[in-house]
């Protein structure tokens, strides 16, 4: 399995970055606030706007850290953009 970074939309707009060997079950338990992260609980409903499978832990990672520090309007972009892993990675200078 690899390593995937996602993006969750909570009711009241804001983006939760994260990252999950299995998305939608990381996503169900975001949900049903078990195991899932504080910054997500009473925060429902939640809708997952954005997925990409990664590769290995490490990178996902970074990933992970770079989106985490984008403004809002710049991860509502990376939304709406679609943008694929490579795509993603070379943005960030990663590989």
């Amino acid at each position: 399995m690899h390593w995937s970074l996602y993006l969750v939309r909570a009711r009241d707009g804001s983006l939760y970055t994260g990252i999950a060997l299995d998305v939608e079950k990381r996503v169900a338990e975001h949900v049903a606030g078990f195991r899932g992260a504080k910054a997500l609980r009473g925060r429902g409903p939640l809708e997952l706007v954005y997925k990409t499978e990664v590769g290995e832990r490490g990178l996902t990672q970074g990933l992970e850290h770079r989106v985490k520090r984008l403004a809002k309007t710049a991860k509502e972009q990376l939304v709406r953009s679609a943008p694929t892993t490579t795509e993603l990675l070379d943005r960030f200078g990663l590989k």
